[in-house]
């Protein structure tokens, strides 16, 4: 399995996540590049029924082509009110191609009318409600060709969805992601913030402990 002083590609073209993924691995002296950086990778279809599956899939096709080691995620969102949708279809919510300002148009447009308790004071919130608990849920493989070896972890953050988008950082669902705990939105935190409390942040810990064992 990968050690320090080794290349690790990441498999998705989001600059968002690379930067997340490049910032926990250079700590461990582990140098990460992305699909940016490398040519011929295909889209690839996730066909997988659960992020598991489809971080693999990801991973090991990618791991294939360029023989080297390849970590791969599958995140989305979970919201309550929705029996748990988007979920693996987070990305692509309201259709292809990707978009993250539609996938929210929809996202508020399926939860329109709805609403929960908020545990929230209303100054924090400000003209924004919240529409249902939810949780952004994060699975990570790591495959390494040369041994057939592959290292899972998965993380998870609670939280609600909020009737607004608040705050500029961040991508994906985050704008519409309320933490009561921080009184904002996934979007208002700092990258460092964001890192260690979020799901892909929790995920990556875990991954990290398995890599120094």
């Amino acid at each position: 399995m990968i050690q320090a002083g080794k290349t690790l590609l990441v498999a998705t073209r989001n600059r968002g996540k690379s930067k997340e993924f490049r910032e926990a691995f250079e700590k461990i002296g582990i140098d990460v590049k992305d699909l940016h950086d490398v040519e011929g990778i295909p889209d690839i279809e996730e066909t997988g029924t659960t992020f598991e599956e489809n971080a693999f899939l990801k991973a090991k096709t990618v791991a294939d082509i360029v023989g080297m080691p390849v970590l791969a995620d599958d995140s989305g969102l979970c919201v309550d009110a929705l029996d748990g949708a988007p979920g693996v279809y987070s990305a692509r919510y309201a259709g292809e191609p990707a978009n993250d300002a539609a996938n929210n148009k929809k996202l508020l447009r399926e939860l329109e009318g709805r609403s929960v308790e908020s545990p929230s004071s209303q100054e924090e919130l400000g003209d924004a409600k919240l529409l249902s608990t939810a949780r952004f849920m994060c699975s990570l493989v790591l495959y390494d060709p040369s041994d057939d070896s592959k290292l899972h972890a998965e993380g998870s953050v609670e939280g609600y969805i909020l009737s607004k988008q608040r705050g500029d950082g961040g991508f994906g669902y985050d704008p519409l992601f309320w933490l009561p705990s921080h009184g904002r939105s996934m979007a208002e935190l700092s990258l460092e913030e964001k890192n260690a409390i979020s799901h892909r942040g929790n995920a990556l810990k875990r991954l990290l402990a398995s890599i120094a064992q």
